[in-house]
């Protein structure tokens, strides 16, 4: 059975949340603080985590960070703030999705199954563990990146964003392809969610950013 943290301050959305958790068949754990988040995942696993950006103690980012630094748990950040500044920094710090608050629960737990029962994106190498394009190499055993020898610091979604890309090079992949095969769902499209992940991928591949190139109106493709 999936096992669920719930990190709200708001008991109202706790409870809503929960509710419809365990209509599914899952178990719902909550706190109330980033601090107890963090503290309960050190004593506890768990298989996701839905968690408010603005609560006390320790704010869901920072929480979400400190926990991916021991536990690699998929995180859903809610929040009442949808800023592209906001939804930037949570993608760095790890989070795999984003939801703005006043949100559909039916949204939530569609977004919630998905990431449970997604598999990573299968890798296709030369047979050695690698795939490279370039000065970037990519171990695909390790799920590690280096651009010209030095380790890249990608997140998990960044890192299958970038596999994605290198496998299909030359290919032009839309933007709902990129969600459906590295998110998992394709009806949330309508949203900036693969603009703002290209975006932090680029930031972190140095002078290999350029070969991600933005085909207009339709998606990406990656060139060397």
């Amino acid at each position: 059975m999936p096992k669920i943290l719930i990190a709200d301050d708001e008991p109202n959305i706790v409870t809503l949340i929960s509710r419809y958790v365990q209509r599914e068949g899952y178990e719902a754990v909550s706190v109330s603080n980033g601090r107890q988040a963090i503290e309960a995942c050190k004593a506890s696993d768990f298989d996701l985590i839905v968690m408010d950006v603005m609560m006390p103690d320790t704010d869901g980012f920072t929480a979400c960070k400190k926990i991916k630094e021991f536990k690699d748990i998929p995180v859903i950040m809610l929040s009442a703030r949808g800023t592209e500044f906001d939804k930037l920094f949570g993608f760095e710090v790890g989070v795999d999705d984003y939801v703005t608050k006043p949100f559909s629960p039916m949204e939530l737990m569609a977004r919630i199954k998905v990431i449970l029962s997604h598999k990573t994106v299968p890798a296709v190498s030369d047979g050695t563990g690698s795939v490279s394009a370039g000065g970037i190499v990519i171990d695909t055993l390790g799920m590690t990146v280096t651009v010209d020898g030095e380790r890249a610091d990608l997140t998990a979604k960044e890192y299958s964003l970038l596999l994605l890309l290198v496998q299909n090079k030359g290919v032009v992949l839309s933007r709902d392809r990129i969600l459906n095969e590295v998110w998992g769902y394709d009806c949330f499209g309508v949203d900036r969610t693969v603009d703002w992940q290209i975006k932090l991928l680029r930031s972190k591949l140095g002078e290999y950013r350029d070969c991600i190139r933005t085909v207009r109106g339709v998606g990406y493709k990656f060139e060397t």
